[in-house]
């Protein structure tokens, strides 16, 4: 089993997408644990926030198999294929670690967006603080402790249910 960090975003019918992705994850592995979901404004563009979150999870599947999954289940729930990195999205499901794999090709793990965005280094901070990212070595809240705007993020009330996702821990 591999432990990954998956990212989750979705600022068109946020609610609705966001849910979809937890239930589209746990699928593809096991011992999911979310953290919490911030309400991002947009990064690079005007648009609508996004909702975001960290997800850590067990899998068993390889990180080319994982990643194709991922692309699928966007897909499945409405993203375009040709869509640009600054546009809405109904939903993003990027591969934040992967395991201890370090690449520079696609997918680049560890994904440099923990270093730049603060909905993704706020919300792996709150699940992992203490791991140190391969090929770097610092610890998740050696990065966290140098970010910047984490105050733009703005925590979302937790609306799934224990009956919907009886599997799944919130941090």
């Amino acid at each position: 089993m591999t432990l990954v960090y998956v990212g989750v975003g979705s600022n068109i019918d946020r609610h609705k997408h966001v849910e979809a992705a937890v239930c589209e994850l746990k699928k593809l592995g096991d011992q999911l644990r979310l953290s919490t979901v911030y309400e991002s404004p947009s990064q690079g563009f005007r648009s609508e926030a996004f909702f975001n979150l960290v997800i850590e999870m067990q899998t068993d599947l390889s990180l080319s198999a994982f990643t194709g999954m991922l692309k699928d289940i966007e897909r499945n729930w409405g993203r375009q294929p040709d869509a640009q990195k600054y546009q809405d999205r109904t939903l993003d499901l990027d591969i934040i670690l992967f395991g201890d794999v370090v690449s520079d090709e696609a997918p680049q793990l560890p994904r440099q967006d923990i270093y730049q965005y603060p909905f993704v280094i706020q919300p792996l901070f709150e699940l992992c603080p203490d791991l140190l990212l391969p090929g770097d070595g610092r610890s998740v809240r050696q990065i966290w402790l140098e970010a910047d705007n984490l105050e733009v993020l703005k925590p979302v009330e937790f609306w799934f249910t224990k009956t919907n996702f009886p599997n799944v821990k919130s941090k």
